[in-house]
């Protein structure tokens, strides 16, 4: 092969030349991977790669009759450069294939110029001419590939970066601007933010209806930058339902500028969610008062105490078993009826344990001032702020009548199950 190649080199180069012009006059119709070079990095580039190709090829040919293997370094090179220029890696594989194909044409046109009876020394050099196309894409892709991890790592560096300049809010004022412009956010839209539970992973949504989200990960929760666009808030809580997570929702903002602000209420919605509650997504609007309690840990520690004090105090059963009630009576709007066949108890079971409550609390569920209290006070112990001790357990209950509701103020037997 090298002496066959030391023959016609002169008329070989030449006829390269034309080769490599004529694979980059190509039309997109005939090979959409040109296309895709030609119209990311223009037709120059194209020719020039072929060429280069082509000559690599070559060598590569010569070192191979010689016993050595190809010179793989302007490969690596070329496979970094292109990863960088953004050329898709199928494109750059498919150009190395083409680049293969033409030079075998070349090569067979040249030795047929030149004596068409050596024709048949040139078929043994084919397999060395395929390994070394094969060896010279191997070496571009793995470069390829390895400058492509580095990018994207660079990427995701990046876009963290603007996202946490966004979600910390501070500085100057419009200091959101250009991080919002840099990760395409319009400058007047509707957005909101959702923090995770820590611990807790985001997922990719699933194409369709669902918004745009851009999740950060960070120490105290994921966080994600959701652009809602024309959808509802109630979008976030569909997309996140189906993934079992706990997540607090902000209310929706219009700038990015306000999107730190709008991060600060989605922790507290995320706080205001009892943790009783499991998997949940909460809206921020949904749970107000919680989250005035939320807000302020230590005038929450003190609530739970003025109010609740003598409660709190109690044995761990006993307890559950009046927290648990209160609980169940407030959800129930009042209804001492319908928190009995919540607990699976009588009426006049829920009516005693309310009123020891009062008695212990000096408070009056008569009195709408005391049931704020009350009601406040007991969101701030089923919170469990980070450092206290969970609330006490109240005792296992069986499972919550099928039966109708009975109106309040109507006395009725506690169902029991049949043997």
């Amino acid at each position: 092969m090298e002496r066959i190649i030391g023959e016609i080199r002169e008329d070989l180069d030449r006829r390269i030349a034309v080769a490599a012009e004529r694979l980059a006059d190509r039309s997109p119709a005939e090979d959409p991977a040109c296309a895709v070079y030609v119209a990311l990095l223009g037709r120059a580039a194209l020719r020039e790669r072929v060429h280069q190709l082509l000559r690599q090829s070559v060598d590569g040919l010569v070192r191979a009759a010689r016993g050595l293997p190809p010179e793989l370094g302007e490969a690596r090179a070329d496979g970094e450069l292109r990863a960088r220029q953004g050329l898709p890696l199928d494109s750059l594989l498919r150009v190395h294939r083409l680049a293969g194909r033409l030079l075998w044409q070349v090569l067979t046109e040249a030795v047929a110029a030149h004596d068409r009876a050596a024709l048949p020394r040139l078929l043994p050099g084919a397999p060395a001419l395929w390994d070394v196309v094969d060896r010279m894409a191997d070496a571009a892709a793995e470069s390829y590939r390895r400058a492509e991890a580095v990018r994207g790592d660079r990427e995701r560096e990046l876009r963290g970066a603007l996202l946490d300049a966004l979600f910390d809010g501070g500085g100057p004022a419009g200091r959101s601007a250009e991080p919002a412009r840099r990760l395409g956010l319009p400058e007047r839209g509707r957005f909101a933010v959702v923090v995770l539970d820590p611990g807790e992973e985001a997922r990719p949504a699933a194409p369709g209806g669902a918004p745009r989200v851009l999740w950060r990960i960070r120490a105290d929760g994921e966080t994600g930058l959701v652009e809602l666009g024309g959808l509802p808030l109630a979008s976030v809580t569909d997309l996140l339902a189906p993934l079992g997570l706990r997540a607090g929702v902000s209310p929706v903002v219009e700038t990015p500028g306000e999107l730190a602000g709008a991060r600060r209420l989605a922790v507290l919605a995320l706080r205001a969610a009892p943790g009783a509650e499991g998997p949940h997504t909460a809206l921020l609007d949904e749970r107000l008062p919680a989250a005035l309690v939320a807000a302020e840990p230590e005038l929450a520690g003190r609530l739970r105490q003025v109010v609740l004090g003598p409660v709190l105090a109690l044995a761990p059963e006993d307890r559950g078993v009046l927290l648990t009630t209160l609980g169940t009576w407030l959800a129930c709007r009042g209804s001492a009826a319908y928190a009995a066949q919540r607990l699976y108890c009588h009426r006049n079971t829920v009516s005693n344990r309310l009123r020891r409550l009062e008695q212990l609390t000096g408070r009056s569920l008569a009195d709408p001032a005391h049931v704020v209290e009350l009601a406040l006070a007991h969101t701030a112990v089923t919170q469990r702020p980070a450092g206290s001790p969970p609330p006490p357990a109240a005792p296992p209950s069986p499972p919550p009548s099928t039966a109708a509701p009975t109106p309040a103020g109507t006395a009725r037997r506690s169902p029991r199950p049949r043997a």
